[in-house]
């Protein structure tokens, strides 16, 4: 299964997997945040799950109400 997680800022890197492509970052000391929004819209309609945290993060920009708009298109 493929997580979609945001790379994290403000932090040493701990041992955390490699990237399939980066869909954005969070910094949460800055709390600054950037969104690929077509990345994570593509991932998402492919079956990706989004981390709890990340899910958080989509909710508050609402990408999830593109993503139902998207898949309201293709139906």
């Amino acid at each position: 299964m493929v997580k979609l997680r945001l790379k994290r800022c403000g932090r040493k890197q701990r041992g955390e997997g490699r990237d399939l492509r980066k869909v954005g970052f969070y910094d949460p000391i800055k709390n600054q945040t950037y969104l690929n929004v077509p990345a994570i819209l593509y991932f998402l309609e492919k079956g990706a799950q989004p981390t709890g945290t990340v899910q958080d993060i989509l909710k508050k920009a609402e990408v999830f109400k593109e993503l139902c708009s998207n898949q309201a298109k293709f139906n």
